[in-house]
């Protein structure tokens, strides 16, 4: 009887005129901005609290940091503010973002999505905390020693520039970490195919351990810690782009069966009728 319901009510959201997809999308935009600002109103009393720790890393290394406008450090608190609650928020948003497409998507589709969502935080927290741990003490520690190095120059960082470095860095190793998730959406959704990645495999790990050149301190041991992981992910994106592949295939290949042996049936049942009937003629 639920899932009874649940088909009408799917039905009754594809049928629904332009004007209800808008009333819709209305009411789970101004969801996601209620959210939004009671995350900021939260936050914003702890912005201090984010600001020193992040500040806390580079004074472990000898940075110094000054503010060159009045505004500059209370803007940062907003900035750190904004982007801490869009991170709070973030499965809030997706959530809403899948339920206003969950109808238009097929029930094979709705599961990859969701699972994509679901282990895609996962993969976001996890390029947040390698970024933390791993990948900003080796850039601090290797600017700061570059900088300075018989220079006889003194660093005096700003404040905002440190801060938008650091959130620069979280947001890219966020992002890098979910590629195998991006891979097997497009994959799912036949933009992607394992083939061209493995093509391209040899350029990609080229083009990885480079990055991992130019960002960190010009050591092996380094270069390795950061390339390793991303070739890792690659990899494990073609394994699973080629299982999603698999799946798909087997699926395909399954439906024609079934497709072949019910014109089977049908045309031994036409058969069958066509002999009953010569033989009541005759």
């Amino acid at each position: 009887m639920v899932k009874r319901l649940k088909a009408i009510s799917r039905e009754n959201r594809r049928k629904m005129p332009l004007s209800g997809h808008l009333r819709e999308l209305r009411n789970r935009i101004l969801v996601c901005v209620l959210a939004l600002f009671v995350c900021c109103a939260v936050f914003l009393y702890y912005a201090k609290w984010f600001v020193d720790r992040l500040t806390d890393m580079g004074k472990a290394y000898g940075y110094v940091y000054v503010y060159l406008s009045p505004q500059e450090l209370l803007i940062e608190y907003f900035q750190v503010t904004l982007i801490a609650s869009v991170c709070v928020c973030l499965p809030l948003l997706l959530y809403q973002l899948w339920a206003f497409a969950r109808p238009g998507l097929s029930k094979s589709e709705n599961l990859t999505v969701v699972l994509c969502l679901f282990f895609g935080l996962f993969c976001f927290a996890g390029g947040l905390y390698f970024a933390y741990r791993i990948i900003l003490p080796f850039m601090l520690a290797f600017l700061i020693g570059v900088n300075s190095a018989g220079s006889g120059i003194s660093a005096s960082i700003s404040v905002q520039n440190y801060i938008n470095f650091l959130l620069t860095v979280f947001i890219i190793f966020g992002c890098i970490f979910e590629m195998p998730m991006v891979s097997v959406l497009l994959t799912r959704f036949g933009i992607l195919k394992p083939q061209i990645m493995r093509k391209a495999r040899k350029a990609v790990v080229v083009i990885i351990f480079l990055i991992a050149a130019v960002i960190t301190p010009p050591d092996i041991f380094s270069q390795v810690m950061v390339a390793v992981p991303m070739v890792a992910l690659y990899e494990l994106s073609i394994f699973l782009c080629a299982l999603i592949t698999r799946g798909k295939r087997k699926k395909a290949q399954a439906e024609e069966e079934a497709q072949d042996a019910r014109e089977a049936d049908e045309s031994s049942c036409e058969g069958g009728r066509a002999r009953q009937s010569a033989e009541t003629q005759s």
